[in-house]
């Protein structure tokens, strides 16, 4: 099935939004994630719902179809294991991959693919800590924890994944210490949002604004522990 890169983009978005809940994805939830206006999503999505990509529901929103699930899978194994292959091997900063990632992952061969797992040796996940899917395009297995932001004061966390697109966001994280696989302390979250918390492996803690302890996934250590 030929499709254009901007159908694969919003397959993939429509299947990361669905990560997080059972509901159907709305029409504005789509328009947010993409940065495009909601009549711009209902004409796309007509378009996936003639091809067998989306089941539709006026009103009610969107899932992906078996088929859907399958295509976002493969965009994003092309994603995860290019931005693992620009840090790795052409010394990218983990803040600057997601932008060429997007460029390069709806024009990749298989083959081209396979060679990149290869010379990474199969990795599980990304930079950033998220899911690689297999080669057999299984949903990945791998538990990303909950947004950092639904924690407590007191709780002791492991850092497992943060949000690859903003490069600001990942660059502040890196210069603090967090990234996948540090243990965190949450010392406070302020009526507003502002979680801080400090990196075991440092003296100093850290403030995060609420938008961005949001996307910062974490699990309890004994979640991690095999």
């Amino acid at each position: 099935m030929m499709l254009s890169d901007v159908m694969e983009d919003y397959l993939k978005a429509i299947y990361q939004l669905q990560r997080d809940t059972d509901e159907r994805i709305k029409t504005s939830a789509i328009a947010d994630e993409l940065d495009v206006t909601s009549p711009t999503v209902t004409s796309m999505l007509e378009k996936l719902e003639d091809r067998g990509l989306v089941d539709r529901e006026k009103y009610r929103g969107v899932t992906l179809t078996d088929e859907g699930v399958t295509v976002a899978l493969e965009v994003i194994r092309h994603h995860r294991l290019l931005e693992a292959y620009l840090t790795e091997h052409l010394d990218y900063d983990w803040s600057e991959v997601h932008e060429e990632a997007d460029r390069l992952e709806h024009h990749i061969s298989e083959d081209f693919e396979a060679r990149v797992a290869a010379a990474l040796g199969e990795p599980d996940v990304d930079p950033h800590g998220s899911p690689i899917p297999s080669a057999d395009l299984e949903p990945p297995q791998t538990p990303t924890g909950k947004a950092l932001s639904e924690f407590e004061e007191g709780d002791t966390v492991i850092v497992r994944e943060v949000a690859d697109h903003d490069a600001e966001i990942l660059s502040y994280l890196a210069d603090n210490g967090v990234e996948p696989g540090v243990t965190l302390e949450i010392l406070e979250i302020a009526p507003f949002g502002m979680v801080t918390a400090r990196p075991l492996e440092r003296d100093e803690p850290v403030s995060l604004p609420q938008e961005v302890a949001h996307h910062v996934r974490v699990g309890a250590p004994a979640e991690t522990t095999p």
